[in-house]
């Protein structure tokens, strides 16, 4: 049951969980501290993209809205629970970020604001609804790295791109930046460089994302970045 409780933090970030597992939920997480921290950090993610990306639809999309409302079932049909046997080994920590219930309330919590982004729009308002593409994916995924810090890396094949989060990594000697890499048997791939966006934590770093990609690693180099690491990885990700 606890291994169930851990693939709900993306659901639970959007109040997507029927009231009867959120109160299951709210219990293990007095009692799971990388659970309570990644759903922290996923519902400050969705309030930084829906507040960037705020805007004030227009008539006729509130006008289609309310249509659709109006034909649209609120409640799913009611089904029989199927129990499925779970593996004795505990899985790794790699979780599926948005089930069917919540890649629905993802499409309201993201789409609306979204809905009228042209492409001419801001850099910066396109960069932010690639990243919620990513994220609302109905096969997005995330992957948690251990400590020093907290990285979390959300990755979609059928939008082609990854997503690296990180937050309270070691401080930055004068002239570095943190640069993501991407790690696979293709090589090492540069996903770009870190930006700070408020004490202890970056901006999402946008990226495609190569086959066979199977880690992801942080290290600290030149402000301009490097073409290749120069040192240690501060993080690594496996996500295999």
């Amino acid at each position: 049951m606890t291994a169930e409780l851990h693939t709900l933090t993306g659901a639970y970030a959007l109040n997507a969980v029927p009231d009867e597992e959120a109160e299951a939920f709210k219990k293990h997480l007095r009692g799971c501290p990388a659970c309570a921290q990644e759903v922290k950090e996923l519902q400050e993610t969705a309030a930084r993209l829906g507040s960037a990306l705020a805007i004030v639809p227009p008539q006729r999309l509130r006008e289609a809205t309310l249509t659709q409302v109006a034909q649209t079932r609120q409640w799913p049909p009611l089904v029989a629970a199927v129990r499925r046997p779970r593996p004795a080994k505990k899985p790794p920590i790699r979780i599926a970020l948005w089930g069917a219930a919540a890649a629905a309330a993802g499409a309201l919590v993201f789409g609306l604001v979204t809905a009228n982004t042209e492409p001419g729009t801001d850099p910066a308002q396109r960069q932010l609804a690639s990243v919620n593409a990513v994220l609302t994916a109905p096969d997005a995924s995330t992957v948690k790295g251990a400590a020093p810090g907290t990285t979390t890396v959300v990755t979609s094949r059928s939008q082609g791109k990854i997503v690296v989060m990180a937050g309270d990594l070691p401080p930055l000697a004068p002239g570095k930046a943190y640069q993501v890499w991407l790690i696979g048997k293709s090589g090492v791939h540069s996903a770009g460089l870190m930006v700070e966006d408020g004490p202890h934590r970056t901006r999402p770093v946008l990226a495609d994302l190569p086959g066979g990609i199977d880690r992801v690693g942080i290290t600290a180099e030149p402000a301009g970045g490097s073409l290749a690491p120069t040192v240690p990885a501060v993080a690594m990700v496996d996500l295999a």
